[in-house]
């Protein structure tokens, strides 16, 4: 695609100005008179009724949470309560703009989104639909214990008392909550309504919701995402990185009827304050959230600041934005400006704001204002008010005390059964591999292809090596297990910096341009949160993602979402999701401080991801084949040094076909008699060269390369050590906390008595990484390594 876009300087350099469109302020206003005839009363005053049900179950949590006592119920709530009261028009409006098969994703402070949404899927669907939707849902402990505790006198009900049950179990951490118990109240979802997961890091919605819009539009599915977040996401990295993703301009270019953008509003529910700072005015350079629309497109994302006290201007904005997106115009922005009455946390002393500022906000109370319009009209009757908020207590009074009971509503036992845990934490399964993609030349026809096809499969033959430029290299392998899955898997699609013309930084990915359309293999933006984020989002959507971190020291723009995001989801959500995700990763060797870490074990460290890195052609092939196949967010580090590296350990090299190299088996490459020798990643081949070395000395080391990190083969590794009786680990990680002295420690433990002597672990120095010409003073080297089995042995 950069081929076909000229860089005219002719063009660029005319002069002129840019110009954006005005973004509206407060201009929806709604008419009860008109909303009358399009809605009709039975309508608007369900829009309250919700309100007020939403508003009463903030009450009541912040009830048990500051009391332990909610009318004549005793309980003790220890978890968070992130309160929502004062935004429930928000929540309502933009729940009944919505259908079904919409999809939001929300914040910490979602209980009412979940409420408002859950409750207009419900009255959207027919009865049977919901039953077989409610049938579906995996956790069927919740249905039965609604069925027995809460039953309903039709399906409607039924599924409204599941609604409430699920949450409020959900937060109380029952396992027959929507997710187990698992997930808690900054973490429930209950996908059957549309609901997806809500998010305890500030605005880390916005980036998963844009990759869950770029799934539905890869894959054709109709229907919009939602990114719920609040004012003090706005000037969040990731939140503005996914603005200008689901923007791109290349996205018109996805297919001959691609949209300008992806289907996703971005509804910014604005209470003014983040916790105990004010964005506008305080933290923010903007004077209004909706400006932000105007930085990364003329259309200003379609943007508008609206009353976030009114539900039914909510709803006509969203509806408004939803169209947009049907056609093909999104993404879209709005600002919701409305008022948190409850404190941050239920530990908030509100000491930022005054007495009169709130008073002066309850003029605007969303369900106050909103009666008052409904009674003048003549559309709710004198008291009716009282009876819906007293219906409302009734139910989350009878909901709460099945909730709180143990032996109705029990908890996960982890400590009797802690196998539980690893189960709803790794899938442990291969994933549907769907249809093929389409290609856009036949295999065999591709340049690439043909390359490869005239090389060696094996880098040695006859005992010489090879030039890599006779062998399949590293690089050739990945590439094979990439157009193997692709080419039977149609939910998978292929993203990150440089990924198409270029061929990926390290050529690994070069071929593919020609083989597959820009909608299955793009360049990403240098946006390294988003880039994970919203593959996150892509597998919550059902699809699969491959996506590329250029160097591993770019983890650290990508922290938050490999570690909160793509390792926790499939645990929170009890199970239930699903995170085909692979992440490929390259370690640098010769870059110096910002591109060359080896940062492999601290990712090891996080439970949730599985972490490999292998170092031969047909271990990147086979690992790569399983790592795409399988069901569990990988993390698969590659090394640039390695690259052009040929197969030496299998006779008959890289096999043409498809086929697995399991985790957590590591890999006997060498036999050795006096100690083992066991490779972290790319020093392989420098451990390899130390038993060399020390064959000429009459000592026999055997080389065990671990592959795998997470999960690690343990009972291997300490077989080989046990055997030989001494163990030297190796690693181009810096010794300081590093993974290969905890692998050393669990490998002493297991191997008890049977070591002669205590492990030796040869690091990279403690040191920020130098320059090219300095990294063998850095690094583990042949020498270093030989050194260290010798002091094993007693023989320095």
């Amino acid at each position: 695609m950069p081929r076909d876009l000229v860089v005219d300087p002719a063009r660029l350099e005319k002069p002129g100005e840019l110009a954006t469109v005005a973004v509206p302020l407060h201009q929806t206003r709604s008419d009860i008179a008109l909303a009358r005839r399009e809605l009709g009363d039975v309508a608007l005053v369900t829009y309250l009724e919700e309100m007020l049900f939403i508003r009463e179950f903030e009450l009541m949590l912040d009830a048990f949470k500051r009391e332990g006592r909610y009318g004549a119920l005793e309980h003790v709530y220890k978890g968070p309560a992130h309160l929502s009261v004062g935004q429930e028009a928000v929540a309502v409006g933009q729940a009944h703009a919505l259908r079904a098969g919409d999809h939001i994703f929300g914040s910490h402070r979602s209980h009412g989104e979940i409420l408002a949404k859950g409750l207009a899927a419900i009255a959207e669907l027919d009865e049977a639909t919901l039953e077989a939707e409610i049938a579906r849902y995996p956790v069927v402990d919740l249905a039965a214990t609604v069925d027995r505790h809460l039953p309903g006198s039709d399906p409607k009900e039924r599924a409204r008392h599941l609604l409430v049950y699920g949450l409020l179990a959900e937060i109380f951490g029952c396992s027959t909550g929507f997710n187990r118990g698992l997930g808690g109240s900054m973490h429930a979802f209950f996908t059957p309504f549309g609901v997806y997961p809500n998010n305890a890091i500030v605005g880390g919605s916005a980036p998963i919701a844009a990759g869950a819009a770029l799934e539905r539009m890869v894959a054709g599915r109709d229907g919009i995402v939602v990114a719920n977040v609040g004012d003090g996401a706005a000037s969040a990295g990731p939140v503005l990185e996914s603005l200008n993703f689901a923007a791109m301009a290349q996205i018109r270019n996805f297919r001959s009827d691609a949209p300008e953008g992806l289907p996703v509003l971005f509804c910014f529910v604005n209470n003014f304050y983040a916790m105990g700072g004010q964005p506008l005015g305080e933290t923010l350079s903007l004077d209004r959230l909706s400006r932000l629309g105007a930085g990364f497109r003329a259309d200003a994302l379609h943007a508008a600041t609206i009353d976030g006290n009114d539900p039914l201007a909510v709803r006509a904005e969203v509806g408004r934005c939803r169209q947009v997106l049907l056609s093909g115009r999104g993404p879209a922005l709005l600002d919701c400006e409305t008022y948190r009455f409850s404190g941050h946390s239920a530990s908030d002393p509100s000491t930022y704001r005054t007495r009169e500022e709130i008073a002066l906000w309850q003029a605007f109370d969303p369900i106050s204002r909103y009666r008052a319009r409904l009674e003048d009209a003549g559309v709710l009757a004198p008291g009716r008010a009282e009876e819906l908020a007293g219906a409302a207590r009734t139910l989350l009074e009878e909901v709460a005390a099945v909730a709180i009971d143990p032996v109705r509503s029990p908890r996960l036992d982890l400590a009797v059964h802690p196998e539980l845990m690893d189960r709803y934490m790794y899938a442990e399964r291969e994933g549907p591999a769907g249809e093929p993609v389409p290609l856009l030349e036949p295999l065999q026809e591709n340049a690439r292809v043909r390359q490869i096809a005239r090389r060696s499969r094996a880098g040695i033959v006859g005992g010489e090596r090879l030039s890599p430029l006779r062998a399949v290299q590293l690089r050739d392998a990945l590439f094979e297990a990439i157009v193997d899955r692709i080419s039977e898997d149609a939910r998978l699609v292929i993203y990150g910096e440089e990924n198409r013309e270029y061929g990926g930084a390290f050529g690994v990915y070069r071929g593919l341009t020609e083989l597959l359309p820009p909608a299955r293999l793009f360049n990403a933006p240098i946006s390294e949160a988003t880039i994970v984020a919203s593959a996150v989002g892509v597998a919550l959507e059902g699809g699969r993602a491959l996506i590329e971190l250029m160097y591993a020291d770019f983890i650290g723009r990508a922290g938050d979402e490999l570690i909160n995001q793509l390792a926790k989801w499939r645990a929170m959500s009890g199970g239930l999701v699903q995170m085909p995700v692979v992440v490929r990763v390259s370690v640098g060797a010769n870059y110096g401080a910002q591109h060359a870490q080896d940062l492999s074990g601290m990712l090891a460290q996080v439970p949730g991801l599985r972490v490999v890195y292998p170092v031969t052609p047909f271990d990147a092939k086979g690992m790569l084949t399983t790592a795409l196949a399988g069901d569990d967010p990988v993390v698969f580090f590659e090394s640039q040094e390695l690259y052009e590296q040929t197969e030496w350990f299998h006779e008959t090299g890289v096999p043409e076909t498809s086929y697995r190299v399991p985790f957590a088996k590591a890999a006997v490459v060498r036999t050795g008699r006096d100690a083992t020798v066991l490779s972290i990643g790319a020093p392989l081949y420098r451990a390899l060269q130390a038993a060399e070395l020390l064959r000429g000395e009459g000592v026999e080391a055997g080389v065990v390369d671990a592959r795998s990190l997470a999960p690690f083969d343990l009972i291997g590794v300490a077989g080989e050590a046990s055997r030989t009786g001494h163990l030297v680990v190796v690693t181009d990680a810096p010794g300081q906390g590093s993974f290969a002295k905890a692998v050393a420690c669990d490998v002493a433990v297991a191997c008890g008595t049977a070591l002669a002597a205590p492990p030796t672990v040869v690091a990279s120095r403690d040191w920020i990484v130098p320059p090219a010409n300095l990294v063998d003073t850095f690094r583990p080297t042949p020498e270093r390594i030989a050194e260290a089995v010798r002091r094993q042995l007693g023989r320095s």
